[in-house]
């Protein structure tokens, strides 16, 4: 008996630990509203039986792919699917979520390309993000805004000193096929290595041998490390692509809001739109012009109001806007491209004229324009440049006259030949972006009339000359400029007679 006492102990103290676990056991009921499919037709799936369901709901469907609820009827639901519809069949089970779409957000996601729902393209293995933030979000209130002050430096010469770009700005890029879209864009990421300025690049449509020498690009440029790249193919649903530019802002605002400036580039937004006409006309939804729904200019507006500069008391970051549009026959006033114009602070036109003229990069800057303007300027390059834009505009206009065959006195002949140096010194190769004290100093030159007596095809090399040899003496310049100070007439003066002295030197010319 004695054996058996310690086994019943044991066995009463395990009966016991069962009963009250038991008793702690509330087994509940969880509803679920499923559906199922009635259609799949290119990107859209139809669905029924699924009466609670919100608009622009998370849904999933087979299974694990998803889709947004985003035409609510009261028979049916037209669903765009976020992932390929060939693995999707009528009669496939469809579950709610509860929730919206979201996206990964955090440091972790620098440094790779991910597509619109947050998944790795680039095989560098799984992103652990701590945080996921709504694709769709309001725009900061009015009152949360401060102006736009601090520059953002493209190191584009033509860009920095005559059409201004400052962080939490606007800018559209536009033009026809092949004019260098991309690359102004690509330049301006380029240049912000080694600032505290984050870029996230949002491919809408590309070709994948496109988006991938991009990403070589920026790489062998050290400018992928502080970069995000956000891409969905031409290959992938229309669904997808349209979410894509959203899923890029929800990541920018989430460093935004840490204080943080950030350069968000959307190429293009061309594509974006036809992406939303197609799922439109597949929803049944009312064509207006050019079979666009009557919502097109909101999806854009609704985009690029979530761009801004927030006040210091809301971190005082910012959010730069960069979308590219294409035209087609330079044909700037169509229905996309002015909707677009309309809603930023300006644009870069990019002219095939000029393009076909060897002038690159072929900015037009008779039809660009930043509305930011010079209160985004650093005021030394502002005090160089800010005469700069007329007088190359009215060369411009005294070069179409002179081609008449007009008489032209000794003032305008001196205008004329100018200004070819003028435009020949704002030509700049791809990848080469120049520190604002470097632009400021050629722009100096020119405009005092160093390259006067100089070839015009010997300009470029006068200004790398100049660079060179004042490197050091530019650094420091660079250091007052980025402080914001001013360019005295003294130092103007003085810069200028270094300048001169140099060019003198004449060794360059061999």
């Amino acid at each position: 008996m004695s054996h058996h006492r310690p086994l019943a102990g044991v066995l009463d103290r395990v009966t016991r630990a069962v009963d009250g676990g038991l008793r702690r056991v509330a087994p509940g009921v969880a509803p679920r509203e499923v559906g199922r499919v009635l259609s799949v037709v290119s990107g859209v799936a139809w669905v029924s039986g699924l009466a609670e369901v919100r608009s622009e709901e998370l849904l999933r469907l087979s299974g694990d792919l998803a889709g947004l609820a985003f035409e609510l009827r009261q028979d049916r639901l037209g669903v765009v699917l976020l992932q390929s519809p060939n693995e999707i069949e009528a009669g496939d089970r469809v579950e709610r979520t509860g929730r919206v779409l979201d996206f990964p957000v955090g440091d972790a996601l620098l440094g790779r390309v991910v597509d619109p729902i947050g998944r790795p393209l680039d095989e560098a293995g799984p992103i652990h993000a701590g945080e996921r933030a709504p694709v769709e979000r309001e725009a900061p209130a009015i009152m949360d805004r401060a102006p736009v002050s601090e520059p953002l430096q493209t190191g584009i010469k033509v860009i920095d000193a005559l059409i201004p770009i400052g962080r939490g700005q606007r800018e559209l890029i536009t033009g026809d096929r092949q004019t260098g879209k991309t690359a102004i864009a690509v330049d301006t990421m380029i240049n912000q290595r080694g600032t505290d300025v984050l870029s996230i690049y949002c491919s809408i449509g590309q070709r994948g041998s496109a988006l991938a020498k991009l990403i070589e690009t920026l790489r062998r440029h050290d400018a992928f490390e502080q970069t995000t790249v956000v891409a969905a193919g031409g290959e992938d649903p229309p669904g997808l692509q349209f979410v894509a530019p959203y899923a890029a802002t929800t990541l920018a605002e989430h460093f935004m809001a840490q204080g943080r400036d950030v350069l968000v580039v959307y190429d293009d937004l061309t594509r974006h739109a036809r992406a939303y006409r197609e799922l439109s006309l597949l929803l049944r939804r009312p064509p207006g012009r050019e079979a666009y729904p009557g919502d097109i200019f909101y999806i854009h507006s609704r985009l690029l109001e979530r761009a801004t500069h927030l006040r210091p008391e809301k971190g005082g970051g910012s959010l730069t806007a960069l979308p590219v549009v294409e035209t087609q026959a330079q044909n700037i006033s169509a229905y996309i491209p002015t909707n677009l114009i309309s809603i930023t602070d300006g644009q870069i036109y990019l002219s095939p004229r000029l393009q076909s003229k060897g002038i690159l990069p072929a900015v037009d800057v008779g039809r660009s324009v930043s509305r930011v303007g010079g209160k985004a300027q650093r005021p030394a390059l502002r005090s160089v440049a800010g005469e700069l834009r007329l007088a190359y505009s009215q060369f411009e206009e005294l070069e179409e006259f002179s081609r008449f065959g007009t008489q032209l006195d000794d003032e305008t002949r001196h205008t004329l030949e100018r200004g070819r140096r003028v435009r020949e010194l704002l030509k700049q190769p791809r990848y080469e972006p120049l520190p604002v004290a470097h632009q400021l100093a050629v722009l100096l030159a020119v405009t005092a009339g160093l390259f006067d007596d100089l070839p015009v095809d010997r300009v470029h090399d006068a200004t790398r000359f100049l660079r060179e040899r004042l490197a050091e003496r530019l650094h420091r310049l660079g250091e007052q400029v980025e402080r914001g100070a001013e360019l005295g007439d003294d130092q103007q003066a003085e810069l200028l007679a270094a300048l001169r002295a140099t060019l003198e030197e004449g060794e360059w010319r061999a």
